[in-house]
């Protein structure tokens, strides 16, 4: 475990706080014009699209599935750390017991008070509620192979790239004492949990690098090269290798717009969805600028805009993002709780570990893992 100074233990603080909360922002202000035509928004909402979170799911700051399985994917990764002070090391393993966890909150009334595996998180009663599941996340983690664990040899939902197997991804690039090429394997190998066709998963893998790359302190632009640099070592990288240089294209074509974002796709495919991210960040004057045309074309606003805002997010940190939109968000509590107990743990997570103290004894029950 490296030691951290003062100012990188608040930096890196910030940094994870900005991603989590940048995403849930983004996907907020998507929620409610998602499916939505450009021509439809702009009617409705003005020329400028929409300029502040809209109602959707009955209020408004309402976050999506994309930011439900974010979370999760965070508290996997939490325990997946813990584990291995116990000599038991599979992050996947601990990855797809958490998006089964997140599949409970689709199906049920409400946290299962029999279940001690849930943790805090798996008791927030606001999660338990249907935003527009992915199917592929859905199949995935359901029925009689539900169970199973997905690998690249055996993925889940073989021909699927949608886009639920990016919009968890960013997560992984906050494991900042990671080699690259792992938190990309990483990546991958959860990706296959759900989502099994390569570019699905090299997108996941993708953004997860550009996230790290920030995280460390790093451009974007260096973080996207080093994506494309890792992608050509992969089989099947085409499309993805296309999507990121696309959106580095239309960088260098001239004044943002959402013509310009539209002619990357609609989102709705994992390579789409990174590619309009990507763009959106890199042109992007500052966090509202860069949401805003994010979410505002034809397609899977959410996911652009939550993939969006991961990246702004970790590049500034949260104190650059509005405060109103910061103020208004659905689960603000719950999501700087969980952003702060994952800095803690990468930070201190030897400190926080031995169940033989009261701090020990709290920390197993927010995050218990099986011996």
């Amino acid at each position: 475990m490296p030691l951290w100074s003062r100012a990188q233990q608040q930096d890196f603080r910030s940094r994870v706080r900005g991603c989590l909360l940048g995403g849930a922002i983004g996907d907020a202000l998507g929620a409610g014009v998602e499916f939505e035509p450009l021509e439809k928004i702009r009617a409705q909402h003005g020329p400028q699209g929409v300029t502040g979170y809209v109602p959707a799911y009955g209020r408004t700051g309402a976050v999506t599935d994309d930011t439900q399985l974010s979370l999760f994917t965070v508290d996997g990764l939490i325990r997946a750390h813990i584990r291995r002070d116990t000599g038991s090391w599979h992050p996947p393993t601990d990855l797809h017991l958490a998006y089964l966890r997140w599949a409970a909150t689709q199906r049920d009334w409400g946290p299962d008070e029999r279940r001690p595996d849930l943790g805090w998180l798996g008791r927030e009663e606001w999660l338990y509620a249907q935003r527009a599941p992915g199917q592929g996340c859905l199949t995935g983690l359901s029925g009689p192979d539900g169970e199973r664990l997905g690998t690249l040899e055996r993925p889940k939902n073989p021909h699927s790239k949608a886009s639920g197997t990016v919009v968890r991804a960013a997560p992984f690039g906050l494991l900042t004492t990671w080699e690259p090429g792992l938190v990309f394997q990483l990546a991958v190998e959860c990706s296959v949990l759900t989502h099994g066709h390569p570019t699905g998963y090299l997108a996941a893998g993708a953004l997860a690098v550009i996230v790290q790359s920030v995280a460390r302190g790093g451009t974007l632009e260096e973080g996207v090269h080093l994506a494309l640099a890792l992608l050509s070592e992969r089989q099947a990288h085409e499309e993805t290798t296309a999507a990121l240089r696309a959106a580095l294209d239309a960088v260098r074509a001239g004044e943002p717009s959402a013509e310009r974002v539209e002619a990357l796709g609609e989102g709705w495919v994992a390579e789409e969805a990174l590619a309009i991210a990507v763009y959106c960040a890199l042109v992007a004057h500052d966090v509202r600028s860069g949401l805003l045309l994010a979410v505002n074309h034809s397609g899977d606003s959410d996911s652009t805009g939550a993939i969006c805002g991961n990246l702004l997010g970790v590049l500034h940190g949260d104190t650059a993002l509005p405060p109103g939109l910061v103020a208004g968000l659905e689960g603000r509590g719950a999501i700087l709780e969980l952003a702060d107990d994952f800095a803690l743990e990468l930070m201190h997570g030897t400190e926080l570990h031995d169940r033989h103290t009261p701090e020990g004894a709290d920390w197993a029950a927010r995050y218990p893992v099986a011996h």
